[in-house]
């Protein structure tokens, strides 16, 4: 993998991310091979040396569930342009217990302006640690909006059912993922849209909302908008009028 698709030194780079031991830096080619990484994703994925990864692709060195979806991810950036932006999602830490991480994915271009792949970093926010009853609980709170983002979630209930009060939990959110519950349930629910419109384009835009826990059409549209540029019917025709800027953080939350 000594040919890279693009004039960009990248040697020095890495040097730059091998210094940081709770950031991970990849760069990936067109195909989603991964050609230059830094010595912490090499020990995130258990392995003893970066030319381990170089030329496999995350279907190689990760779980595939958890691989399943960091390719979806490079899909969107690398055929669709998009830009993800603190994206907080879970992995492995070297240890092999899942811990979560804030992602960034951009596409890397050429001369030109072609995309030739894409380059990022994925943020460790730190190990769960036994001895830390809250930070389990904040966790199984995230866990939960993961994973049941389509349902009338009650973030005062999930906060009562852990003994904690919504204002702690949101202060604790902010600490460790840097988050807020509701824009972590706001990301959920966009991204099951997202993956919906693409996978039944014969679906109304209606029933997927309705799916992925909406009640309002309206309100639906507008945050898929400001999530990713595009209206719901911009993005599954494919007339697309900017890159997307894939950032919860950047739109207005009514995740309630």
């Amino acid at each position: 993998m000594t040919d890279r698709p693009w004039n960009v030194e990248l040697d020095a780079i890495e040097k730059l991310f091998d210094a940081l031991t709770e950031v991970a830096f990849f760069v990936k080619d067109r195909d989603g091979r991964y050609v230059a990484v830094n010595n912490t994703l090499a020990r995130r994925c258990g392995l003893r040396s970066k030319t381990d990864i170089l030329g496999k692709t995350v279907m190689d060195v990760h779980p595939r569930p958890l691989a399943a979806a960091y390719e979806e991810q490079d899909r969107q950036v690398i055929q669709g342009g998009a830009t993800i932006h603190k994206h907080l999602e879970l992995h492995l830490y070297p240890n092999r217990r899942r811990g979560w991480c804030l992602t960034h994915k951009t596409p890397l271009r050429n001369e030109q302006g072609e995309i030739v792949g894409l380059v990022g970093t994925s943020q460790d926010l730190g190990l769960v640690d036994e001895q830390h009853p809250v930070y389990r609980q904040v966790a199984r709170i995230a866990e939960r909006i993961r994973e049941n983002f389509h349902l009338q979630l009650n973030l005062n209930e999930l906060a009562r059912e852990e003994g904690l009060s919504l204002a702690r939990v949101e202060r604790l959110f902010q600490k460790v993922f840097h988050y807020s519950p509701r824009q972590l349930l706001l990301q959920s629910r966009l991204e099951g849209a997202l993956a919906l419109i693409e996978a039944h384009p014969g679906r109304s835009i209606a029933d997927i909302a309705r799916e992925c826990g909406y009640t309002d059409h309206s309100a639906f549209s507008r945050q898929f908008k400001a999530m990713t540029g595009y209206t719901p019917s911009q993005f599954r025709n494919g007339s697309r009028p900017a890159p997307v800027a894939f950032s919860p953080v950047s739109c207005a939350v009514h995740a309630a």
